[in-house]
């Protein structure tokens, strides 16, 4: 049988109910204090997440994807730096020249030791003669030229045809006018110390070879070295070169593209034009050098505006990457150092170290040349 348990009464009563009523209490503020423990540990966590994800996004790539859009460069204008009237003078027997680059006035435009617009009419000429050190660059604007080397190189060269000869260790050659007015333009280009006593070589091409565009109503471009309108030229150079002739008839303009790293020039053969972005005046025989870019713009495309007179123009730009190397030039040959120079007349004087083929050489085109 069960047995009933007596309840208390009275204070004893009183008594028992708050013992119940506060371990109810402390029961209940138990069970907050642990759901406010858990809470405190649900946000500490997200908020340790977030800063964990956080630091990862900071070391990792980005996950979205970007579109890189290419912009074109804008070309640097080049200025004019100066400007050097040609003067006519004498040279070899009988010719006549106009001397832009290799005078006083503007000794050398590295690579460039020479420019020379040449005018002769036989019995004129340029008999036998020695070079070593550099190249010529012949191009013919009207007549013809006949050449012939100690090598047995022989040949001839007309309107618009281009002979470069590379001198390299040593040659000797003769240039003789065929027709009764002839003219063109030389040019010397220094070569690299590595390169002055290479094997001597030609290159010729006929003006018809040469690569010839139109970028531009009014605008004719023969590229006869370097790259230029999307043409490019077939002649092999040491040292990196452009040299273009170009007409703008009146009205027109152009803008001639030069390699940021170039020096540069023009030379004017027919009218007249305004050059550079300063628009400076450029007239008949006379060579305009353009400025050169900073070193910051160096390697950035470069290119030289040009606005043709009211007779419109012709002129060719030539520009070269500059070799930076002492240059030392006693008449047809060119070196470094003034002992090399020394050598180089020992050489060719005795016959020997490129020059063995001189040693009796007499050409048969010099003895049309006049000894008056």
């Amino acid at each position: 049988m069960a047995t009933l348990e007596a309840r208390p009464t009275g204070a004893a009563a009183a008594t028992s109910n708050r013992t119940d009523l506060q371990q109810s209490a402390r029961r209940v503020s138990g069970v907050h204090l642990y759901k406010k423990l858990a809470l405190f540990a649900v946000v500490l966590a997200i908020v340790l997440f977030r800063q964990q994800a956080d630091s990862n996004n900071k070391n990792s790539p980005p996950t979205t994807t970007t579109t890189t859009t290419m912009q074109a460069v804008t070309p640097l204008i080049r200025n004019v730096a100066r400007t050097y009237m040609a003067r006519e003078q004498a040279e070899g027997v009988g010719a006549r020249v106009r001397r832009s680059i290799g005078t006083v006035g503007l000794r050398n435009l590295d690579p460039f030791l020479m420019l020379d617009e040449f005018r002769v009419s036989p019995p004129a000429g340029f008999s036998d003669h020695p070079h070593r050190g550099f190249e010529t660059v012949t191009y013919m604007l009207s007549g013809a030229f006949e050449h012939e080397d100690f090598a047995g190189h022989r040949g001839k060269i007309g309107p618009g045809d281009l002979q470069w000869m590379t001198a390299g260790r040593g040659i000797v050659h003769a240039e003789v006018p065929i027709e009764e007015e002839n003219s063109g333009l030389q040019l010397w280009v220094n070569l690299p110390a590595s390169h002055k006593m290479m094997e001597p070589r030609y290159q010729e091409l006929l003006g018809k070879d040469l690569p010839r565009v139109q970028p531009a109503d009014g605008v004719d471009v023969t590229v006869i070295a370097g790259e230029a309108y999307g043409a490019s030229a077939k002649v092999r150079t040491v040292t990196p070169i452009c040299y273009f002739d170009i007409r703008v008839e009146a009205g027109s303009s152009t803008k001639v593209p030069v390699p940021g790293t170039f020096n540069a020039f023009a030379y004017v053969l027919e009218g007249e034009a305004l050059f550079g972005g300063k628009a400076t005046k450029g007239v008949r025989g006379e060579a305009i050098v353009f400025d050169a870019p900073t070193e910051d713009d160096a390697k950035k495309a470069t290119e030289v505006p040009v606005v043709a007179g009211e007779k419109g123009v012709r002129f060719v730009v030539i520009g070269g990457e500059p070799i930076n190397e002492p240059i030392v030039q006693h008449g047809p040959f060119v070196m470094n150092h003034p002992l090399e120079i020394r050598q180089a007349m020992e050489d060719y004087y005795s016959g020997s170290n490129g020059f063995e083929r001189a040693v009796g050489f007499k050409s048969d085109i010099s003895k049309r040349v006049s000894r008056h």
